[in-house]
């Protein structure tokens, strides 16, 4: 919540399939259109190329149709460039190994630091993998991408098609998601889902701040677009307010769930909770330089993730070549689509087996439609319905998914020519062990390395972070400088939760330190957005200084100290008390340390 809004997390929850359609119909209309065309055409190997552009359509759905757009263009003109650089590194096996491994490690970085969001880096790698096997087409590189740009524009154009329909939708949709997370979370104070729904609250909030602020071209808005904005501030201060409330014990107000679903549908004046000040330059997500230098900081995640898909691309690539598979490009891609997340063990694990069995059912269904070996419009038919499954079952159920994944890869690879369909499905099924496998084990391998302090981390910063907003709520809150440090307050506590979430998904050792360290994390988080709450609550109700200069001094002093000794496994300094309305939490959050440390 607030001028900078929350990192973004998985979420645990599925949407339903009814709101996947119109991605499900745009995916199957951007793959369908190329091979159309190439059928009549009379070329339609050219047109089953193109639709490796198709990919585009996978992207930006939820964002603003101008930031849409300027995604999408990038997204489609990189696919192009990688399918380009994959095919002309075809020429020498090793150098196809190194390249693709490149772009996945590339991908990895870009779009986990930048929140691309799904599918993410692994659809680069793919295409890439794409360029090494569509060489065989005998099509100069650039020609292939002259192809594959040819299918993003479309793609592109079926993308940006639903702005007839209303320019502010996808804005208006982010608010109202916000309303009914904030809403459920009211709800949920008091209950065993109190904490998760808190997350999700805070993170729709981020999502839709993004969508009214980071994602928006220019700085000029219309009406529409200032009473969103005004609205999804006035559930920030209702958020906060709920917090505040809820930390004393005296939970929400009674009528704070309808209010809150209220504001995202613009059905109640945003003035009756607070008031916007619309003179303020509004503060969106940290600038793209800032995003890409702190994914390469050591211990950062993103930088874990990239380390894992440098080993596991080329590890996967030469064990299929060893052993003498037909299409190595095809293992790497495996590979990165395990790691690429970054999930935690459980999912990692879950990922890679569902994949695995998914091909190999996936193989059963490509080997029907391949002895049919459908052409022209049949083509057509067949790869949009598969895009059309795959979009319905992709996020509620990747295994299955991954059935028809595989059909809809085998039937773009092959439906130009006859191809042996035993020894190529044996092929592809090996190229998913090999790739899965080397996934998995880097995983299992670096990971209890990489894991092993990040939750020590995570609550060291989460402290830090605190310490850099308590002065603010001794002077003021609606500074720049205030409100970008509780913007990057709401980032590390976000970032706390996810590692916390990573240990008790972790491995037996990890498991058992999430379990000693879970009370300390509880009082960190708990300590975060009580001060983001405070934050909130004297620029919101322009109420005057909640803290002294001593008071926040020696607040500001005790976290520095709490963190320096957290990452040093030392003994805690004596505490000199715990000053203002952050007492409870200080005290909760020294003793919890006082716990774990020698």
């Amino acid at each position: 919540m607030g001028a900078g809004g929350v990192a973004p997390a998985l979420s645990k929850s599925a949407p339903n399939s009814r709101s996947r359609w119109p991605q499900a119909v745009r995916a199957a209309v951007s793959s369908a259109i190329p091979v159309v065309v190439g059928t009549a055409a009379g070329n339609v190997g050219a047109g089953l190329i193109a639709t490796l552009g198709s990919f585009t359509s996978r992207f930006g759905g939820d964002r603003p149709y101008l930031n849409r757009g300027v995604q999408l263009a990038v997204v489609s003109v990189t696919l192009a460039a990688a399918v380009t650089v994959g095919s002309w590194a075809a020429r020498l096996p090793w150098l196809g190994i190194g390249v693709v491994s490149l772009v996945a490690v590339a991908a990895v970085w870009l779009c986990n630091a930048l929140a691309v969001g799904p599918p993410g880096a692994y659809v680069f790698a793919l295409a890439c993998a794409a360029g090494v096997g569509v060489s065989a087409a005998r099509l100069a590189p650039w020609q292939l991408g002259v192809l594959v740009l040819s299918g993003g524009a479309v793609a592109w154009l079926v993308q940006m098609a639903g702005v007839v329909r209303g320019r502010r939708r996808p804005e208006r949709a982010a608010v109202a998601a916000a309303g009914s997370a904030v809403a459920a979370y009211v709800e949920a104070v008091g209950s065993p889902a109190e904490a998760a729904a808190r997350h999700r609250a805070a993170t729709a909030m981020h999502g839709a701040w993004n969508a009214l602020i980071s994602y928006q071209p220019t700085e000029r808005s219309d009406d529409t677009l200032q009473r969103l904005r005004a609205a999804t501030h006035s559930l920030h201060v209702l958020f906060a307010d709920s917090l505040s409330a809820t930390a004393v014990g005296d939970g929400p107000p009674l009528d704070a769930a309808a209010t809150a679903r209220r504001l995202a549908e613009l059905e109640v004046a945003p003035e009756t909770v607070s008031t916007r000040h619309t003179d303020r330059v509004p503060l969106g997500r940290p600038p793209t330089g800032t995003l890409l230098r702190r994914a390469l900081r050591p211990g950062s995640h993103v930088r874990h993730v990239m380390v894992r898909v440098a080993i596991a691309a080329p590890l996967a690539g030469t064990a299929a070549t060893l052993l003498g598979i037909g299409h190595a490009y095809w293992a790497i891609a495996a590979a990165v689509l395990v790691l690429h997340q970054g999930a935690d063990r459980s999912r990692t694990l879950q990922r890679g087996a569902d994949r695995l069995v998914g091909t190999w059912v996936g193989l059963i269904l490509a080997a029907g439609i391949l002895l049919l070996h459908p052409q022209g419009w049949w083509l057509a038919l067949i790869l949009a319905v598969l895009q059309v499954v795959i979009e319905l079952l992709v996020v509620r159920h990747y295994g299955l998914a991954s059935v028809f994944i595989t059909a809809a890869a085998l039937t773009i690879a092959t439906g130009t020519r006859q191809v042996d369909i035993g020894d190529l499905l044996l092929a592809r099924g090996s190229d998913t062990v090999v790739g899965c496998a080397a996934g998995v084990a880097v995983f299992l391998g670096l990971s209890r390395f990489q894991e092993s302090t990040r939750l020590v981390d995570a609550i060291a910063e989460c402290l830090d972070a605190a310490a850099s907003a308590v002065p603010h709520l001794a002077k003021d809150t609606a500074t720049l400088a205030a409100r970008t440090s509780r913007r990057d307050l709401q980032l590390a506590v976000i970032d706390l939760r996810d590692a916390a979430d990573a240990a008790a998904a972790g491995s037996t050792r990890l498991r058992a330190t999430g379990r000693r360290l879970g009370p300390a994390a509880i009082a960190a988080e708990g300590l975060a957005y009580g001060t983001i709450a405070a934050c909130w609550e004297m620029d919101g109700r322009a109420a005057g200084p909640l803290l002294g200069a001593d008071e926040a001094n020696a607040v500001l002093a005790q976290l520095r100290e709490l963190a320096f000794a957290l990452r040093a496994n030392a003994e805690l300094p004596v505490g000199d008390g715990a000053p203002g309305f952050l007492a409870g939490d200080l005290t909760a959050l020294r003793d919890a340390l006082a716990r774990n440390l020698r």
